[in-house]
């Protein structure tokens, strides 16, 4: 079953070990931003400077007002039923998916930044994600730019019941834009944009990518290990710490995922472990001592609801949880009603 999907996906999944931020493809106006990480914007306190990013790296973001053609104006429940013109809602639904088991989680490897694919139990949670979250909405993914998260994303997607197909966007170059561009209208409005941004990678562990966690033990020792891998400002041998992943990855929410939820779009965000915790961290408002002992587990998707302004968390939209998920919202049981009308 795992391998007869993971192949319906594989069609729409193109991965890049790094992919620059892509665009829309249907605008072809600059409206792209230059961002070096020389500088990482302040957000809750996290104003240090990553030494680790002292290097100026140029990634092309794209802009949020290029993220609208793609999105169906007709189901979603953000979006008008009569008029193609999205407007703006004071309620949005926000997904965060931890990438099920990779090939190196499976071996008890440090991972970190290292570009690892799912094992064929990541497939299957990845599988089991989407099943989750079939009748929540999503308009417009944002994964991280390594394969286990995309691999998450497009499998979790293949179960979801209003059928749209994810569409990773490419901004390498003209020519990748104008070869990946949609003329058709209406399989615009059957596909889901997908960023993929560096900035929701995992922390990068430095030295102790690819080296097994129990060896690792046995050599630095287990207290050391520890505190490189649960401190919140220690970062592991030419790794990062927490403290400077959650400097990049909570201002790229900030600047560019906010925004989306802030105009009524609904949010599906395919990531890791520590770039995720990071960003809790945000909506939820932990101290630094709070995050360090938040685990988030393997496939597993957390709901959260940009009401009024304010994050709310729903927890995992599954059992018996699934009907307080769609209580909170009249537009979430609205969503369910109209899916179960059409399928």
């Amino acid at each position: 079953m795992a391998a007869e999907v993971c192949h319906q996906a594989i069609g729409t999944f193109q991965s890049n070990s790094f992919l620059n931020n892509a665009k829309n493809n249907q605008k072809f106006q600059k409206n792209s931003i230059i961002l070096t990480t020389k500088y990482f914007t302040s957000c809750n306190g996290l104003s240090r400077r990553a030494s680790n990013y002292s290097a100026q790296r140029k990634c092309r973001i794209r802009s949020s007002a290029s993220q609208t053609s793609v999105v169906d104006p007709v189901l979603s429940p953000s979006r008008s039923s009569t008029t193609e013109t999205p407007r703006k809602s004071n309620e949005a639904a926000l997904i965060l998916i931890r990438h099920g088991e990779s090939l190196w989680n499976e071996k008890n490897l440090f991972t970190g930044c290292v570009d690892v694919p799912l094992s064929k139990k990541g497939i299957d949670e990845a599988i089991e994600a989407g099943k989750r979250i079939s009748s929540i909405p999503v308009d417009v993914i944002f994964t991280s730019a390594l394969v286990r998260a995309q691999m998450t994303a497009m499998l979790a997607m293949t179960q979801h019941r209003r059928r749209k197909v994810p569409i990773i966007l490419h901004n390498e170059s003209e020519q990748a834009r104008a070869w990946s561009q949609i003329f058709s209208e209406d399989t615009k409005k059957q596909s889901i944009p997908v960023i993929a941004s560096w900035q929701l990678n995992e922390r990068m562990y430095g030295e102790l990518q690819g080296l097994n966690k129990q060896e690792t033990a046995d050599r630095y020792g287990k207290e050391q290990v520890h505190e490189w891998r649960r401190s919140y400002d220690i970062p592991p041998p030419n790794g990062e710490s927490l403290e400077m992943c959650a400097e990049r990855a909570v201002a790229y929410f900030r600047e560019e995922i906010e925004p989306q939820l802030s105009s009524g779009k609904n949010v599906m965000i395919a990531a890791h472990g520590n770039s995720l915790r990071s960003i809790i961290m945000y909506l939820d408002q932990l101290t630094s001592q709070e995050v360090i002992s938040l685990e988030l587990s393997t496939g597993i998707p957390m709901l959260y609801i940009l009401k009024e302004g304010k994050f709310i968390r729903r927890g995992s939209p599954i059992g018996p949880a699934e009907a307080g998920v769609y209580a909170y919202t009249n537009n979430l049981a609205l969503y369910r009603q109209k899916l179960d009308d059409l399928y």
